[in-house]
This record gives structure tokens, C-alpha cells and sequence, in this order.
């Protein structure tokens, strides 16, 4: 009898020594809300083995707090953006028969809360947590605080790369990067000979994404997390009537958060308008929804990824046409892959004011004027108008943005590190690496070409009619095209006959300050190449054909060119550019 006992006794130690209990697999969601072509849910579906695997995002509130220039970090258009979003990915979770848990607090102390508890297996973690590389400061700065967070042996951080054209590991330069060119032309030319466009990830099979079962999941007690959670106004910094506003129906077009939405527009651009085979021709309009593809917001949060248009483009180019326009679509998306890749090369120094160049270049400080810009009260109309359309809506088109951030880094010479962080504040598609890049080029910090757009040829080039400057300059509702684009020019009598009083009713624009740059702020003097675009350009080149006057007053000496100053703006370049300006 006794030795049956112990036989007994032991099979029953044996079997449940045998039971492996899952491995939970927490996939952190942050910029790539979607379920199609998602690297961390196609690397949890494929994990062997018991599991089960929860998906999280985390509100947190660093990012909905307030910037060292005072602007609110996320404003309202991008935070209800986000919570659409959200509300979107846990509907589409639940189609494959998994959901998404929401949570209200800093990562570092949210995730190691969801940690498996039981202990290592085999001496492995018993949990691993799954979330996309970054390669800016304040996000590779909360991977750190995270991975200091977990318990050692228990559970370990892993990212993966996601949301570019051309994967990381791919890339013909070095592994640090060193190597990868500082403007754009160089590295477009590389990569598009050397790299392939990967095909985008199908979304997991429904099943495939096990929840941890109620009994192995305990959620903090009193902690403001769920699976039913959307944070409500309170919880993102906001008044509840700016989560609740209605769209200004002055805009483009209403945007909704989420990948349903981001794919019914890819749909209805490429087939249903069939817009794509003229996007080239029609990608710098200002006005209406369908001058170009509008889809910068689902990218900025990951609701579509490059490599599901580029896919989309490929298949259109096979079925209807292949032109300039459906490459044009591309070629943007892999200016996208440039700017995330040029952060990572140069980390902290393009949120520096001197840039990745360490240009030397000197900003006034005139708090007055930077309000004016932000406002759209510089008395400079396409200035205007941009500024207002984003402050109304979250928006600004391409051209608009080239416009208005060579206007205040270049003619206002005031620190372009502000105006970047108004467009992080406002923008529905703030990208950290596309903005502040972007800026950085514009304001000449980048050792590329510097642009100084011509404000008024740019009017007349983009909106030749004035509707769009009316559009959002009520002011100047009577004055007509051309007038309504230089109205300091106005007479005193077309003043009257047009109702508008410069000075009183709309403001007379200030004095530019530009001073010429040297060398093109960039730090080793003069290089190679050329580029096209307010982005592109060789190092050490500067272009002026689309600008160089914002007068105060009209001008007596139309007739004759103005030639340019060079100052010294770079370390180590003794040559001097001379600066062009062209007869306008």
C-alpha cells in the first residue's frame, strides 16, 4: 500500500512539473496603431510555443504636459487623433480575437506591473516585452527607464524595427551610420540601388495573439488602466469641449484617427478619385482635399505603414498607370526613411540651435514678433493664412510649411527651435524626426542647401488667384489677385475702395533681418551635389530662385537685382558663396 502511495505521489509531482506555463508576450504599441504590416504583432504571433500575449499603449502624461517654451506637447487636434486611434486598433484587436489594454501613466511604472508572475523557466525570462526602436532622445531615454524597471531575470525589452520604407539592418552604410550622407539626393541615390522595398507583413491570424487568461492577468488595483479605458480630456491635459469640437470647416478635409480610416483614404486616393497618376502636378496645392494624398497623420502615428502605400502605388502602377506622379508618392516616403535615419546619426544635435552643422549663424530674441508668426498677424498674407489654417485645424500643406519656416528662421531670424516646437504642439502629423529635421533644414543648420523662399513669388506661383489667402485672411476678403498677396503695395485709395486700412485692419509687415549665410552653415565649408525641394541640396550650396524679398514697404527699385552679403556662418569653410538674388 505504501509503495502504491508514493507512485501516485509521484506521478502527480511529475505531471505538474511537466505543465510549461506560457510566456507573455506584452507588446508595447507607441507610433504604429495597426495591425497590418506590424513587425511586433507578426513577431509575437510567430513566438513557439505556450503563450499569451498582451498588447498595451500608454497615455503618458509627459507627453501631454507642457514644453520649455511654454506650448502644450501634444495639443488638442493630435491628442483626439490618438484616442480615435486607439479606439480603432482595439476594434480591429478584437476581430482577431484579442483586445488592447489602455493605460494612463508613465511606462516605466506601468509595464512592470504586467509582468508574468510567476517566476524564470529554464532560465529564461518569463516575460518579454515587445516595442518598436526609436532613435530620438526622449524616447530612447523612457526604453531606458523601462528596462531599469524590470526585474532582472524576469522579464526583458526587446525593440524591433518599424514604420520605414527601408528596413535598418538593410541600409549600404555603416552599422552606426556614420557613414549615411547629410542631404537627401546621396542617400536616395544609394539606397535605391542597393536596397529593396520589403513586401508589407499580413495581419496576424485571428487566434494567433492569445490574452492571458483572468486568473495569470491582475491588473493594479486603483490603477487608471483597462480594456474598456479611452482617456477622457482630463487624463490628455484638455478641456472636454476640445475633444468634443466639431472640425473647422475651413479645412481640407476631416481627419479620423485609426488604420480603418487610414486605408480608406489610401482607397479612395489611388482608386476611387484616381488622383495618384497627377499627384505631381497637383501635390502643391493649398485648398481641397485630394491635391495630394493627405495621409501624413495615419503615418505619424503608425495607423498605415510606408510599406503598405508603397505596395498600394505598385499595385496602381501594374492596373492603371505608371508615371512620375505614382514614383512621386514614393520618393516622398523615402525622404520620411532620410530624416528618421539623419536623427539617428546625429542624435541631440538636431534639436540644438546650432544643428548637426554648428552653424553660427545669429538668432534675435523678439517674443512680440514670434507670437505675431504664430498667430498669423505678420502682415505677410501666405504667412498668414498657413499659420491660421494651422492653428484652426491641425494643418498645413507642404508648401505652406516651406513658406512659413523659412520666413521665420531666415527673414525673422528668430530661433527656428520654437517654431518647430509650435508644429510639435499643433500638427495632426507631427513626426519628431520628419519636424525637427525639416526645421533644422530650413533655418540652414543641417550643412545642406539653405532655401530662402520668396514669399510673394510663392503666392503668386501656388495661389495665383488669391483664394486661398482669402480663405483664411477674412482682412483681405475684396482686395483681388495680385494685390491681395503684397497688400503694403496698396494705395492709399485702393485702400479705401477695398475696405482694408494696412496698419489698422491688417498689420504692415516687419523689416526681413536676413543677413546671408556663409558657406551654407555648414560645418566643414564647401561639398557636393545638389537637390531640389526646400529638403534637398548639396552641403555648402545656397539657392535663392524662389525668393529673396519680404518688404516693408513698396519698393522703389524694382527694376534692379540685389546682391547678396555672405558672413561667415560655418566652421572650417573659407570659401564664400555669393548669394543670388533674382529680378522679380
Amino acid at each position: 500500500r505504501n509503495f502504491g502511495k508514493a507512485v501516485v505521489i509521484w506521478l502527480s509531482t511529475s505531471a505538474n512539473a511537466m505543465v510549461v506555463k506560457p510566456h507573455r508576450l506584452i507588446v508595447w504599441f507607441r507610433n504604429d496603431l495597426r495591425v497590418v504590416d506590424n513587425p511586433l504583432l507578426a513577431q509575437a504571433a510567430a513566438h513557439p510555443g505556450p503563450k499569451e500575449v498582451l498588447p498595451i499603449y500608454c497615455l503618458d502624461p509627459r507627453h501631454f504636459g507642457c514644453t520649455s517654451w511654454g506650448s502644450t506637447k501634444t495639443g488638442r487636434f493630435r491628442a483626439k487623433f490618438i484616442v480615435e486611434s486607439l479606439s480603432d486598433l482595439r476594434g480591429r484587436l478584437r476581430e482577431l480575437d484579442s483586445d488592447l489594454l489602455v493605460a494612463v501613466g508613465k511606462p516605466e511604472d506601468v509595464l512592470p506591473s504586467l509582468i508574468a508572475s510567476h517566476g524564470p523557466e529554464g532560465g529564461q525570462p518569463s516575460s518579454t516585452l515587445l516595442t518598436a526602436k526609436h532613435v530620438t532622445s526622449e524616447e530612447i531615454a523612457v526604453d531606458r527607464a523601462v528596462t531599469a524597471a524590470l526585474p532582472n531575470a524576469v522579464a526583458r525589452l526587446i525593440t524591433c524595427w518599424s514604420g520605414t520604407l527601408y528596413e535598418r539592418r538593410n541600409l549600404p552604410f555603416r552599422s552606426d551610420l556614420s557613414d549615411l550622407p547629410d542631404v537627401f539626393t546621396p542617400f536616395r541615390n544609394k539606397v535605391e540601388s542597393n536596397c529593396e522595398v520589403g513586401l508589407p507583413l499580413p495581419p496576424p491570424v485571428k487566434g494567433s495573439l492569445p490574452l492571458p487568461s483572468t486568473e495569470s492577468l491582475r491588473l493594479p488595483a486603483g490603477a487608471a488602466l483597462g480594456f474598456d479605458l479611452l482617456p477622457d480630456a482630463n487624463a490628455l491635459g484638455l478641456e472636454d469641449s476640445e475633444l468634443s469640437m466639431k472640425p473647422d470647416p475651413r479645412g481640407v478635409m476631416q481627419f479620423v484617427g485609426g488604420e480603418t480610416a487610414a486605408l480608406a483614404r489610401l482607397r479612395h486616393y489611388l482608386w476611387d478619385a484616381d488622383c495618384l497618376r497627377t499627384y505631381f502636378e497637383t501635390r502643391n496645392g493649398m485648398l481641397g482635399p485630394d491635391y495630394s494624398s493627405k495621409l501624413a497623420p495615419w503615418l505619424a502615428q503608425g495607423c498605415i505603414s510606408p510599406r503598405t502605400i508603397a505596395a498600394e502605388c505598385a499595385k496602381y502602377e501594374e492596373k492603371r498607370v505608371k508615371n512620375k506622379s505614382t514614383y512621386w508618392l514614393v520618393f516622398e516616403l523615402i525622404w520620411r526613411d532620410f530624416f528618421r535615419f539623419y536623427c539617428e546619426k546625429h542624435g541631440t544635435a538636431i534639436f540644438k540651435l546650432e544643428g548637426p552643422a554648428r552653424s553660427r549663424q545669429q538668432w534675435r530674441h523678439d517674443p512680440q514678433m514670434m507670437q505675431q508668426w504664430k498667430e498669423g498677424r505678420t502682415g505677410v498674407p501666405l504667412v498668414d493664412a498657413n499659420m491660421r489654417e494651422l492653428a484652426a485645424t491641425g494643418f498645413m500643406s507642404n508648401r505652406g510649411r516651406q513658406n512659413v519656416a523659412s520666413y521665420l528662421a531666415l527673414d525673422l531670424a528668430l530661433d527656428w527651435r520654437e517654431g518647430a516646437d509650435h508644429f510639435e504642439s499643433l500638427l495632426l502629423d507631427y513626426d519628431v524626426c520628419s519636424n525637427w529635421a525639416n526645421w533644422a533644414a530650413a533655418a540652414g543648420v543641417t550643412g545642406g542647401r539653405i532655401n530662402r523662399f520668396n514669399i510673394v513669388k510663392q503666392s503668386n506661383d501656388y495661389d495665383p488667384h488669391g483664394e486661398y489667402v482669402r480663405h483664411w485672411v477674412p482682412e483681405l476678403k475684396d482686395v483681388p489677385a495680385p494685390l491681395c498677396h503684397e497688400p503694403w503695395k496698396l494705395s492709399k485709395e485702393e485702400q479705401t475702395r477695398y475696405g482694408l486700412r494696412i496698419g489698422v485692419d491688417y498689420p504692415q509687415p516687419p523689416k526681413s533681418h536676413f543677413a546671408g549665410f556663409g558657406s551654407g552653415g555648414a560645418a566643414n565649408g564647401s561639398g557636393k551635389g545638389r537637390g531640389k525641394g526646400s529638403r534637398g541640396g548639396g552641403r555648402g550650396t545656397l539657392s535663392n530662385q524662389d525668393v529673396l524679398y519680404t518688404p516693408s514697404r513698396p519698393r522703389a527699385n524694382q527694376g534692379h537685382a540685389y546682391g547678396g552679403r555672405s558672413v561667415r556662418g560655418a566652421r572650417g569653410g573659407d570659401s564664400k558663396k555669393r548669394l543670388q538674388h533674382e529680378n522679380y
